[in-house]
């Protein structure tokens, strides 16, 4: 059996990077965060339009419907490379979590009018409604006393033109809404990473926008938090990945007692912890895209293992590479804080580790696995 990439799965990860290095570099992150609001739309759009030049929102849409017609497999590696470089566009949301669920919808009318919006690639989609805790998926959708619904946390809403809600109600269960941008009222959320868009959306209940509900909504949210879970863990992998090299790049160049801090056997130990904190999360997340592009019935624990691993990772590699750097880290001219803020955002997103891994339990304990003894003599 062969677990490695195809050599079209690679170069299509080259492209991404390349082309991310060449539109959006370091500086971008900084003057995304300085910059007007109408001057960070613009080239949020620019940078859209260019990742949908290579085809990557649309990459699990079917040719049926105009898109590539490719795997979550092929997907794993533009995520990987959208976490390196700290993309704020909703392109996990968009090609990772409303295509493939738009896709399987059809040709219901509100499903089909969004997955055109998403394949014709000028805009992203939104997605949101969808929390994950010990118990599984919950909505922190409310109703307001005007009658419109809330959602809160609601990533990339301001440049999105749909938005894909999920709203649970204790009687009815489930629904799923594909909701115009025009028909919404939106409140941006401060957030800790600057180059995040959170917003708050106002959104009225209507059967026009309506995608499923009941059954076929739960099984779709299901699905969904697995797919969130999954995807959130590759963003983290890039982002990990990149703050190990940041950090080890600079213990070459910065020099203490007459020679570069990264010939100290301390600083060697610590960016080798955080690599193979890195090199134990990646193929659980590699397992855990298979999963779901092969539809195995063990996708929701790879997908919480996945997650739990990955963020760990991440979180180690931001404390490594923030002592590494010493007291420069903490600085704003330093480029390091951007992927450091966006992991600790990711890292809680689509449920922590700490959530994930008493998924994991759950499951195993329904699966008649027993527990490990905490004491190996008892």
């Amino acid at each position: 059996m062969d677990f490695s990439f195809s050599d079209e799965q690679v170069e299509l990860r080259h492209a991404v990077r390349h082309a991310l290095a060449r539109e959006f570099p370091l500086d971008a992150l900084r003057v995304t965060v300085q910059t007007t609001a109408d001057e960070r739309a613009e080239r949020a759009g620019a940078r859209w339009r260019m990742l949908a030049e290579l085809g990557a929102p649309a990459l699990l849409v079917p040719e049926t419907a105009g898109g590539l017609g490719l795997s979550d497999v092929d997907l794993v590696g533009v995520l990987e490379e959208a976490g390196w470089s700290a993309l704020p566009e909703p392109l996990l949301e968009t090609a990772g979590l409303a295509a493939p669920m738009l896709a399987t919808l059809l040709p219901v009318a509100p499903a089909a009018g969004a997955l055109h919006a998403l394949v014709s690639g000028k805009a992203p989609l939104a997605v949101g409604g969808i929390d994950i805790g010990p118990g599984g998926p919950s909505s922190p959708t409310a109703v307001t006393p005007d009658g419109m619904l809330r959602t809160p946390r609601v990533v990339g809403a301001r440049t999105a033109t749909v938005y894909l809600l999920a709203c649970r109600d204790p009687d009815s269960g489930w629904q799923l809404h594909a909701v115009p941008a025009a028909d919404c009222t939106l409140a941006p959320t401060p957030t800790l990473d600057g180059t995040r868009d959170l917003s708050t959306v106002h959104w009225p209940l209507s059967s026009e926008t309506l995608l499923a509900y009941g059954v076929a909504a739960e099984a779709s949210v299901g699905l969904m938090a697995d797919r969130g879970a999954a995807g959130s863990a590759a963003l983290l992998i890039g982002l990990a990945d990149r703050m190990i090299t940041m950090a080890a790049d600079y213990a070459k160049e910065r020099h203490q007692f007459g020679k570069p801090v990264g010939s100290f056997q301390a600083v060697k130990h610590l960016l080798a912890d955080a690599r193979v904190k890195l090199e134990f999360a990646r193929p659980a997340t590699y397992r855990a895209a298979w999963s779901l592009a092969s539809a195995q019935p063990s996708v929701s624990h790879d997908a919480s293992m996945a997650k739990a691993m990955a963020s760990d990772a991440a979180d180690l590699a931001a404390r490594v590479a923030l002592q590494v750097h010493g007291a420069i880290g903490y600085t704003w001219e330093c480029d390091l804080h951007f992927f450091m803020k966006r992991a600790w955002a990711l890292s809680a997103t689509w449920g922590d580790a700490a959530t994930h891994r008493q998924l994991v339990l759950a499951q195993a304990r329904r699966r008649g696995v027993p527990a490990r003894r905490s004491d190996p003599g008892t």
